[in-house]
């Protein structure tokens, strides 16, 4: 009975507590009215005109800085392999550029076990080209325990 008591009087200091919310602030609502102008003043003489001011354009700085070096027939090559046993993660990448044309593959392990492995190249005649090899992983059968029920009761 005493935790009634508690929820009736939580509702009560609730609703007490409760303000009223105003509405929105839209601010001032101006209309605005012009009268046509009942004459218009000509000029008595035109307006000298004035040539615009000549100024010097300001001296172009000179551009220091290194020189961006070019290789015409770019080479490297890269590879990384990763196989972490704890989290189960295995990877590996290697890709080679001799002048214009990429070669590589990577490969990575998928949920279902299986390994995708891509092989790929680039060049500026064909474009880039992939091909997508996928190896069927082999798990180790996990034997499960039959499930046992038991017999439903007759009354």
């Amino acid at each position: 009975m005493p935790l009634l008591y508690m929820v009736v009087f939580a509702a009560l200091a609730a609703v007490a507590n409760g303000g009223v919310l105003s509405a929105a602030y839209t601010g001032p609502f101006y209309t605005a009215r012009y009268a046509a102008p009942l004459a218009v003043a000509a000029p008595l003489a035109p307006a000298p005109y004035a040539a615009p001011v000549a100024v010097p354009a300001p001296l172009a700085a000179a551009r220091v800085g290194r020189v961006e070096e070019y290789d015409s027939h770019p080479q490297y090559s890269f590879a990384y392999d990763v196989q972490d046993a704890i989290s189960g993660d295995s990877k590996s990448q290697q890709e080679s550029r001799d002048g214009d044309v990429v070669q590589g593959s990577y490969s990575l392990l998928e949920p279902d076990g299986s390994r995708r492995t891509v092989q790929y190249t680039a060049d500026a005649f064909n474009g880039f080209n992939a091909v997508v090899h996928k190896t069927p992983g082999v798990h180790a059968a996990v034997e499960v325990a039959p499930a046992r029920f038991a017999a439903p009761s007759l009354l």
